[in-house]
């Protein structure tokens, strides 16, 4: 579990949607824009729910580890999505083909 710091306060969602969340905050600054996301979080009462966080380019954002305090918030569709959306920023990276193993390797004795 992770506490994510934003402006003046603090909420707590586990950690793959923290990873997430920092991911994409980082690839709206590079492109000096922002965006609205809705995040699964755990309330101070114990609940889970979620939270809207407005991230761009003036975010301040950091996280720290936390003592969990239940399940970890988690939603692997909202995961799924910022990380999309943080690929959707970024420049285009080729892929390497997959080794082929139809080929006979010609090296071995």
């Amino acid at each position: 579990m992770r506490r994510l710091y934003y402006s003046s306060g603090s909420l707590l969602t586990g950690d793959e949607v923290c990873k997430a969340v920092l991911r994409y905050a980082r690839a709206l600054a590079e492109t000096d824009d922002a965006d609205i996301i809705a995040v699964p979080v755990l309330t101070d009462d114990g609940i889970l729910g979620l939270a809207h966080l407005l991230v761009g380019p003036a975010s301040q954002l950091f996280s720290m580890p936390a003592p969990s305090q239940g399940d970890d918030p988690f939603d692997a569709d909202i995961i799924d999505k910022l990380n999309a959306m943080t690929r959707a920023l970024q420049p285009s990276r080729p892929e390497a083909e997959a080794p082929r193993t139809d080929v006979l390797d010609l090296d071995m004795p």
